[in-house]
């Protein structure tokens, strides 16, 4: 079992920076990929970035790539997202989830995921 807790979202201009962080509980934190997906009002939940258990591998959409930012420190059991050049099409609830998998591999996939964070709100006025 797995619990993740986000936190880090706010209010923030067009252009500007946050970091979202996922706290996780659970021994056996490491063996999980982790991923970020998020759901804008009116709109599916979508991925936004992803890493595996070790940190070697990442994937990100096209929407975000080269603006944000996946990471993970095991030792802390948290996995982060630093997001820059933030625009007002990256509005919506964030969400952190675990999958487990000590492979190389990635999925872009919510319903590959076995655990999910509560949410956290990002809202980039212009």
């Amino acid at each position: 079992q797995v619990q993740l807790v986000e936190s880090g979202g706010g209010l923030v201009q067009a252009g500007g920076s946050l970091r979202l962080s996922c706290a996780a509980s659970g021994r056996t934190y490491s063996r999980y990929a982790m991923g970020w997906f998020r759901q804008a009002p009116g709109k599916e939940r979508e991925f936004v970035a992803a890493i595996n258990w070790s940190g070697s591998n990442t994937d990100y959409a096209d929407s975000v790539k080269d603006r944000f930012t996946i990471s993970r420190d095991n030792a802390k059991n948290t996995v982060y997202l630093q997001m820059n050049s933030l625009k007002p099409e990256d509005t919506a609830v964030y969400y952190c989830a675990a999958r487990y998998s000590t492979s190389w591999s990635l999925s872009t996939r919510d319903n590959e995921y076995d655990y999910w964070g509560q949410g956290t709100q990002v809202t980039v006025s212009s």
